[in-house]
């Protein structure tokens, strides 16, 4: 008599529980704008002299302050034991292993140099008191002083006599007065008066003593094995602020200040490092040129400067971050590669092989003498985390840190897919494709094109927030390295010379041609964006075609005329085949604002009011073009931001939102299947 109770339980329950392939047709779960806020990044592992731990940079958003934060964490190289250490940042190591320096906020104010204890008392002492910010510390080998890079103030004179102020009279604050050629920077402002130098101060603390001296920059100083010089590069000239893409290795006595010059090369020698035993020196560089972009190779020479000669052979990439097997049997360095960055090894004797292979983004900061590498890697799927591996089975790499799967727990990320595009002149372009994490190949999406800056610059594979939020707000996003981009070699990237931007526009045309052939993008509904770079390209699209909906134009250069003597440097001038003044022509044929009487595509402009590389009048010439021609225009000009409009947490929240508004309110977006307005707003939907 209980069994149609039961039957019914049966309905009920049967009723209650969707089917395997309704529950496959729920919304996936997204990730979020606000999710941005719990974000977190890694940085700069080091691994201990006895290849037993690891401390690196990780960083978080202060929320209430607006800002991102840096603390040192430690762990085991297993991964266990991973615990917040101290806060600060960019830690290493001394040889011994018994203590770190690192840089962290000190008095009497700023960033100051410290050394920490690494027993279990965990003595913590502030090293330096500069009223300037030190940089780039370096532990003598002996483990009892430490090199460091810091300005050195320089003040211009120009007595004139003024007659006295009377009493209890303000007058307006003295002038500046400028007479370098490069006077201000990007992030930093107008630039103190001095130059850059070389300091060696005890571990223990004391008085910073200077290494270098002089009216020109030296770079970051590397101790030879015996302790008793550094290496550095730089270019010790009176006019070294006029020679474009110049540079030198030398070698300072650390007790005596003495400097030699050791290369003699017209051309940029960089990067220099000296094997174990102290006998050869690594370096980087490349001969003159009057191309925008040529990679540079890798050269040996003997510690006296004597003997140099390339190592890299016909390696047509870039290496960075160097460091020498412990043998001194070669050079490790990382190279971009096609969307990928991956470690190398060049031999003493030439020829360089391939350690790490790939799609990924993986950037090594230490080698132990066992072979032991620390990196942050990333790729499509996942951000940047600590990992490591044995240089001689790279394959069996180890995640050690997963600091953003809190974040990521539960959601469902959009794939990428890898797209190769054959321009209008037959050149291959490399690309990736973001599709919504709810791809459905039946509908038609939106597509976003985003384009780099640089331009000498590369797009990679690694995992990007921007563009995954895009996804979830409904986006196809497209993003590609067209030709000037680096990682495909010196022609690839030189190929815009005399002609940027120009022709990687085909190349950006042609790639949003093969995705629309696809059959899932919608071709009323393509919106295009980018930075610098990027904002240049997105400036020149919308006055060479109307196919967009819409467009966001960010930091861009708008007037070259007015651009190379309003940016951060001189070196600009370089980038066109005469001076404006000599011949004007290119500079004009390559300025957006020559077109801005074709455009047509609503076009959102934004740039940081701070902004020293692409100053903002830049912009506001774009802006009052368009405006006067009645173009859908806006001009939002961020505060706080220098180049970029995203360094505060809270305004790359607003620089995502702002754009896809836009591309909302231009765009006609909608289900072809219900017929109704799509959501492409950030969150779930």
């Amino acid at each position: 008599m209980h069994a149609v109770p039961f039957v019914r339980a049966i309905l009920l329950v049967a009723l209650l529980t969707p089917a395997p392939h309704l529950a496959a047709q729920q919304p996936a779960r997204k990730l979020t704008l606000d999710n941005y806020l719990d974000w977190e990044d890694v940085q700069n592992p080091q691994l201990s002299p006895d290849g037993r731990q690891v401390i690196y940079t990780r960083r978080w958003i202060d929320k209430l302050n607006d800002r991102w934060e840096s603390s040192l964490w430690i762990m085991n190289v297993d991964g266990t034991k991973n615990r917040f250490l101290v806060n600060g940042q960019d830690a290493k190591w001394a040889p011994d292993g018994g203590r770190i320096v690192y840089l962290a906020k000190g008095e009497p104010t700023g960033t100051q140099l410290f050394v920490r204890y690494m027993d279990a008392e965990g003595s913590t002492t502030q090293i330096s008191r500069v009223s300037d910010t030190p940089s780039n510390p370096e532990w003598n080998p002996d483990g009892r002083t430490i090199a460091f890079a810091m300005l050195v103030p320089q003040k211009e004179s120009w007595p004139i006599p003024m007659p006295a102020a009377p009493k209890g009279a303000k007058w307006t604050e003295p002038p500046r007065i400028v007479q370098k050629l490069t006077y201000r920077a990007d992030r930093v402002g107008f630039l103190e008066e001095g130059f850059r130098h070389l300091f060696v101060v005890p571990a223990d603390g004391g008085t910073p003593r200077q290494l270098t001296s002089g009216d020109f920059n030296d770079g970051t100083g590397r101790w030879t094995p015996d302790g008793k010089a550094l290496v550095f590069s730089g270019l010790r000239s009176p006019d070294a602020q006029w020679r474009w893409r110049e540079s030198e290795i030398y070698r300072v006595d650390v007790e005596s200040g003495d400097v030699k010059q050791l290369t003699t090369r017209k051309g940029p020698d960089l990067n220099p490092a000296t094997s174990p035993d102290g006998a050869l020196i690594a370096y980087t560089g490349y001969d003159s040129t009057s191309d925008t972009h040529v990679d540079a190779k890798l050269y040996l020479m003997n510690a006296d400067g004597s003997g140099s000669h390339v190592i890299s052979g016909n390696f047509d990439r870039s290496p960075g971050r160097l460091e020498w097997a412990a043998d001194a049997s070669g050079v490790y360095f990382t190279a971009e590669n096609e969307g990928a960055t991956n470690l190398y090894f060049a031999s003493v004797k030439g020829g360089v092989r391939e350690v790490t292979k790939g799609a990924q983004v993986l950037n090594v900061s230490s080698i132990g003498k066992s072979g032991i590498a620390v990196a942050v890697r990333s790729d499509a799927t996942h951000p940047n985390d600590v990992v490591a591996f044995d240089t001689k089975k790279p394959a069996e790499l180890r995640q050690l840190t997963s600091v953003n799967d809190d974040v990521l727990a539960g959601k469902t990320i959009g794939k990428m897919e890898e797209v190769w595009i054959t321009s209008r002149d037959g050149l291959k372009v490399q690309g990736w494709i973001v599709k919504p994490p709810d791809f459905d190949p039946s509908r038609k999406y939106p597509l976003v094109l985003d384009i780099h800056g640089g331009p000498h610059a590369m797009y990679n594979v690694a995992f990007s927030f921007t563009r995954q939020e895009n996804a979830a707000a409904g986006y196809v996003v497209l993003y590609t390295n067209p030709r000037g981009s680096t990682g495909y070699g010196s022609a690839f990237g030189n190929a815009i010379k005399y002609d940027y931007p120009g022709k990687d526009y085909d190349d950006l045309m042609a790639s949003v041609d093969t995705v629309i052939g696809r059959g899932y993008v919608d071709a009323k509904n393509l919106f295009v964006t980018g930075c610098s770079g990027g904002g240049v390209l997105t400036a020149w699209i919308v006055g060479h075609t109307d196919r967009f909906a819409g467009a966001a134009s960010l930091c861009p250069v708008i007037d070259w005329i007015s651009f190379v003597g309003t940016t951060d440097g001189a070196s600009w001038y370089y980038n066109f085949e005469h001076l404006p003044w000599e011949d004007p022509s290119e500079h004009l044929r390559r300025s957006p604002l020559m077109y801005a009487g074709k455009v047509k595509t609503p076009t959102l402009l934004m740039t940081g009011v701070l902004d020293l590389r692409t100053p903002i009048s830049q912009t506001e010439e774009f802006y009052e073009a368009l405006k006067l021609r009645k173009i859908p225009t806006a001009m939002i000009r961020f505060n706080e931001e220098f180049h970029g409009t995203s360094s505060k947490p809270s305004n790359f929240l607003r620089t995502q939102l702002y754009i896809r508004s836009w591309w909302e309110k231009y765009g006609t977006m909608h289900d072809d299947k219900k017929g109704k307005v799509a959501n492409v707003s950030g969150g779930q939907h």
